[in-house]
């Protein structure tokens, strides 16, 4: 079991009230983990946060099911200047946006503050469902939608998420009003920390082959005869050399497992650039 009693302090991409937020207190309920927690303006700020402290932890955006692997996030994980900082565990949050008001009254609104982005977003809900005659006015962002609310009367309504309406005391009249019902974001814990096997886990590893013919196919090779299941792969020009590629892969198992500690004793050999993310398992 993940040892997170002296975690002193959690860092996440800021604002306050975000998806990145609240991706953090799930982590904290989830792993029973109590501290204080530290909103910041960059992916970057966040990977050197947990550097500065073995017992600083971060929340990283990785994956979007709309808008594919986060890059930064990969990017500033291997540029990390200390190898321990590694994936520790993931979730999967769905997004998932809301109608808010300090009525409880639905079919009482007339009016709608909210970013240009989520009414967007919201397209097909505002259409169909919200009057015509809506009067829409615009705010820079989620939070600033709700603080707005208080101008209105009671007939005007916002679009946030349900943290911003725990924060700020609003009623949830609608629920999921977005037009994609399948986005989701995968977040991932990181830390300079070991975990342990679980017998569910996945690894996580980047690297990137000599430029010869048949390099990868040869790694790829190693993963089959160990028997160790290939769940990801993908590849990416190297930052440092454009001319170079980056493979990353997830595949099933921990590192502390014999065979795959033979795969990757194998694998390191066949590469020019190796590095280990992280053994987690989906919490």
């Amino acid at each position: 079991m993940l040892n997170l009693k002296s975690v002193k302090n959690i860092a996440y991409l800021e604002p306050e009230n975000s998806f990145s937020e609240m991706a953090k207190d799930t982590f904290c309920q989830k792993l029973d983990i109590l501290c204080d927690s530290t909103p910041l303006k960059t992916i970057k700020q966040i990977v050197e946060f947990t550097e500065q402290d073995s017992d600083n932890f971060g929340i990283l955006p990785i994956e979007n099911t709309l808008d594919g692997t986060i890059r930064e996030s990969l990017d500033c994980l291997i540029a990390s200047k200390n190898p321990n900082v590694r994936i520790l565990a993931e979730i999967i949050m769905p997004v998932e946006y809301c109608l808010l008001s300090k009525t409880t009254e639905f079919y009482s609104i007339t009016g709608l503050i909210a970013t240009p982005r989520l009414i967007g977003k919201c397209h097909d809900f505002i259409q169909h469902e919200m009057p015509m005659n809506l009067n829409i006015i615009e705010a820079p962002s989620m939070l600033d939608s709700a603080h707005e609310l208080n101008n209105y009367n009671l007939t005007y309504a916002s679009i946030g998420n349900k943290k911003i309406a725990e924060t700020c005391r609003l009623n949830i009249l609608k629920e999921n009003i977005h037009d994609d019902k399948n986005n989701s974001t995968k977040y991932v814990l990181i830390g300079d920390r070991e975990t342990e096997e679980s017998f569910k886990d996945k690894t996580t590893a980047v690297f990137s082959t000599n430029n010869t013919p048949g390099a990868l196919l040869e790694i790829l090779k190693i993963f089959l005869e160990n028997n160790i299941n290939l769940s990801y792969i993908s590849s990416r020009p190297s930052k440092s050399n454009p001319e170079k590629y980056i493979f990353i892969v997830d595949f099933d198992g921990h590192i502390h497992n014999e065979n795959m500690l033979k795969a990757i004793n194998d694998i390191k050999p066949k590469t020019s650039f190796f590095r280990y993310l992280g053994s987690y398992k989906k919490i």
